[in-house]
């Protein structure tokens, strides 16, 4: 996935309806944490097996396919607007975390780093 692209087609979608008004960190962390909650609802009552099975369905799947978009755009929106390069901002963490859990220790562990 080219973010770039992404990132550069969503200012120019912001743009075009006057939204940067609307689109400062607070109101996106806002609306990220909603969009969060709407995926949150889809599968708040299903047993663990039910939601393996959940992308079987065509109408459930497009709802969890647009959620995750919506979650997705919401963080590259805030990620631009914090100048926050997502990429090495995921390999960084991913390297923390291989620190924090290293798989000797977290391998079938549910437990946080700091429990280990």
């Amino acid at each position: 996935m080219d973010l770039i692209k992404v990132r550069e087609h969503q200012r120019k979608f912001v743009t075009e309806r006057l939204w940067e008004k609307f689109h400062n960190p607070k109101n996106l962390v806002m609306a990220l944490a909603g969009e969060t909650g709407e995926l949150l609802e889809i599968f708040q009552w299903l047993t663990a097996e039910e939601s393996q099975g959940l992308m079987k369905d065509p109408k459930r799947a497009e709802q969890v396919r647009h959620e995750i978009a919506d979650i997705f755009y919401y963080l590259v929106r805030l990620t631009d607007l914090l100048d926050i390069d997502l990429e090495k901002a995921f390999w960084e963490k991913m390297e923390l975390n291989a620190k924090r859990y290293p798989a000797e220790k977290a391998k079938g562990q549910a437990k946080k780093y700091t429990e280990l």
